[in-house]
């Protein structure tokens, strides 16, 4: 008898602890989901005053809007479906590659000389292009399993 009454104490305590566990969890997940949207809107607020100031937005500029409109679809996506969706990271480390590639032959390519810099960052965006065909080939392939238990 007094064992049953353990164990019901026991499962009681586990289940109120799973709660709390879960909405801590929960409150930090979206705490920092909007601490890090924040700071990408921030950062792209900053830096579109920066180009106004300038009077003028280069291509360098440009991309880097790109990498927070991206950033910003990412948390987007997190936030509602809370998934990662890695092809996004992906898509900005592209991005990140070309705003690089297109600044430094801008500021050091002439046409006498090959560097092999601009080679190997192009290699790398080809690299990370043929890793998005294989996450795409992927996962139409082999889906993952909705998080309600369905397929």
């Amino acid at each position: 008898m007094k064992l049953k009454w353990a164990e019901t104490t026991d499962e009681r305590i586990k289940t109120t602890a799973d709660a709390i566990g879960n909405v801590l969890v929960d409150a930090f997940h979206y705490l920092a989901l909007f601490a890090i949207g924040g700071a990408i809107v921030w950062s792209a607020v900053v830096a579109f005053f920066g180009m106004a100031t300038k009077g003028h937005a280069s291509i360098d500029d440009i991309l880097l809007l790109f990498i927070y409109l991206e950033l910003g679809a990412m948390v987007g996506i997190y936030f509602k479906t809370n998934h990662m969706p890695v092809r996004f990271l992906i898509y900005v480390a592209m991005t990140a590659l070309t705003r690089l590639l297109i600044s430094d032959v801008q500021a050091h390519h002439s046409p006498e000389t090959a560097d092999w810099g601009i080679v190997v960052v192009s290699g790398a965006i080809l690299l990370l292009a043929l890793a998005t065909l294989v996450i795409r080939f992927g996962s139409s392939k082999f889906p993952s399993p909705q998080a309600d238990g369905r397929d």
